[in-house]
């Protein structure tokens, strides 16, 4: 994967926890629906990715209990996690100050 791509995988990921915390499905369907099923992400990619998001110190993952009683892994954005965001709408809005869209 092309590190641009990766950093698109990023932001989407860390903007859908900016929101609440979610499990690795959740996260799958919200970004279907919310691209009206234009972005699809396969499990095999998105666990990895937030593992390195993980690893990266933006975001956190824990333990609860779904609804069935079974143990689901959250993840959550943080204060990092946050920044990078930040960090994201700054380098688009130099971006497209260059090309002037």
């Amino acid at each position: 994967m092309k590190k641009q791509s990766i950093e698109h995988t990023h932001l989407l990921i860390l903007s859908l926890l900016a929101g609440e915390d979610m499990y690795g499905y959740q996260m799958i369907t919200e970004l279907a629906r919310r691209s009206q099923n234009v972005f699809s992400m396969k499990e095999g990619t998105l666990y990895p990715v937030l593992h390195g998001l993980e690893k990266q110190g933006y975001v956190e993952a824990y333990q609860q209990a779904a609804e069935s009683g079974r143990m689901r892994k959250y993840y959550r954005i943080t204060p990092l996690g946050l920044r990078r965001i930040e960090d994201f709408k700054e380098e688009w809005k130099e971006i497209l100050a260059i090309y002037q869209f």
